[in-house]
């Protein structure tokens, strides 16, 4: 799931970036921050393990 989220994230980054776009806040670097940190998640494990009763 956090891959999913940072792939967003990349994506809307070089939207954000080939326009020449940024809000207040939220530019391209932010965005490829915060995917590399979704992406940092993914790779160790976080939310990757599923519950099963018996």
């Amino acid at each position: 799931m956090l891959a999913i989220v940072a792939a967003v994230l990349f994506g809307l980054a070089l939207i954000f970036d080939l326009a020449g776009f940024s809000l207040a806040v939220i530019t391209s670097s932010l965005l490829v921050t915060a995917g590399l940190l979704c992406l940092a998640l993914h790779l160790a494990g976080v939310g990757a393990t599923r519950r099963v009763r018996r």
